[in-house]
Protein backbone atom coordinates (compact mmCIF):
# COMPACT_ATOMS: atom_id res chain seq x y z
CA UNK A 1 0.00 0.00 0.00
CA UNK A 2 2.91 2.07 0.72
CA UNK A 3 5.83 2.58 -1.26
CA UNK A 4 9.42 1.15 -0.65
CA UNK A 5 11.98 3.09 0.97
CA UNK A 6 13.82 1.91 -2.17
CA UNK A 7 11.29 3.71 -4.77
CA UNK A 8 11.43 6.85 -2.29
CA UNK A 9 14.89 6.66 -2.69
CA UNK A 10 14.63 6.65 -6.44
CA UNK A 11 12.02 9.43 -6.66
CA UNK A 12 14.38 11.93 -4.13
CA UNK A 13 17.03 11.16 -6.12
CA UNK A 14 15.20 12.44 -9.61
CA UNK A 15 13.55 15.00 -8.25
CA UNK A 16 15.81 16.70 -5.62
CA UNK A 17 18.08 20.14 -6.38
CA UNK A 18 20.96 19.12 -4.51
CA UNK A 19 23.29 16.21 -2.96
CA UNK A 20 21.88 16.59 0.31
CA UNK A 21 18.35 17.48 -0.67
CA UNK A 22 15.57 15.94 0.46
CA UNK A 23 12.77 18.27 1.63
CA UNK A 24 12.49 20.95 -1.25
CA UNK A 25 8.34 21.14 -2.90
CA UNK A 26 10.29 19.68 -5.93
CA UNK A 27 10.90 16.22 -4.00
CA UNK A 28 8.00 16.78 -1.79
CA UNK A 29 6.03 16.88 -4.12
CA UNK A 30 7.31 13.94 -6.29
CA UNK A 31 7.48 11.44 -3.30
CA UNK A 32 3.47 12.93 -2.17
CA UNK A 33 2.65 12.04 -5.88
CA UNK A 34 3.86 8.16 -5.63
CA UNK A 35 2.83 7.70 -2.75
CA UNK A 36 -0.96 9.11 -4.23
CA UNK A 37 -0.32 6.34 -7.27
CA UNK A 38 0.32 3.61 -4.89
CA UNK A 39 -2.72 4.35 -2.87
CA UNK A 40 -4.60 4.40 -6.03
CA UNK A 41 -3.90 1.30 -7.23
CA UNK A 42 -4.00 -0.28 -3.45
CA UNK A 43 -7.91 1.53 -3.90
CA UNK A 44 -8.73 -0.45 -7.17
CA UNK A 45 -8.75 -3.89 -5.39
CA UNK A 46 -10.08 -2.67 -1.98
CA UNK A 47 -12.95 -0.38 -2.47
CA UNK A 48 -14.02 -0.34 0.95
CA UNK A 49 -10.85 0.22 2.47
CA UNK A 50 -12.45 3.95 4.07
CA UNK A 51 -9.26 4.57 6.08
CA UNK A 52 -7.27 4.31 3.14
CA UNK A 53 -9.87 6.54 1.12
CA UNK A 54 -8.87 8.87 4.08
CA UNK A 55 -5.54 9.46 3.61
CA UNK A 56 -5.51 9.58 0.09
CA UNK A 57 -7.56 12.31 -0.02
CA UNK A 58 -5.03 13.77 2.41
CA UNK A 59 -2.47 13.18 0.63
CA UNK A 60 -4.19 14.68 -2.37
CA UNK A 61 -4.98 18.28 -0.39
CA UNK A 62 -1.21 18.18 0.97
CA UNK A 63 0.51 17.98 -2.67
CA UNK A 64 -2.01 20.78 -4.05
CA UNK A 65 -0.86 22.97 -1.26
CA UNK A 66 2.60 22.29 -2.04
CA UNK A 67 1.72 22.98 -6.15
CA UNK A 68 -0.31 26.20 -5.42
CA UNK A 69 2.98 27.32 -3.42
CA UNK A 70 5.28 26.33 -6.43
CA UNK A 71 3.03 27.95 -8.43
CA UNK A 72 3.20 31.25 -6.63
CA UNK A 73 6.67 31.23 -6.33
CA UNK A 74 8.64 29.25 -8.62
CA UNK A 75 6.53 29.40 -11.09
CA UNK A 76 8.71 28.15 -14.20
CA UNK A 77 9.65 24.81 -11.83
CA UNK A 78 6.17 24.68 -11.53
CA UNK A 79 5.27 24.00 -14.96
CA UNK A 80 8.53 22.07 -15.24
CA UNK A 81 7.74 19.62 -12.40
CA UNK A 82 3.83 18.59 -13.84
CA UNK A 83 4.72 18.36 -16.61
CA UNK A 84 7.11 15.91 -15.79
CA UNK A 85 5.00 14.44 -13.01
CA UNK A 86 2.22 14.16 -16.10
CA UNK A 87 -0.20 15.70 -13.46
CA UNK A 88 -2.33 17.85 -16.04
CA UNK A 89 -4.03 16.50 -19.29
Amino acid sequence: MSITKERKTEVIQEYRRSEADTGSPDVQIAVTTARINALTEHLKGHMKDHASRRGLLMLVARRRRLLDYMKEHHTAKYYELIEKLKLRK
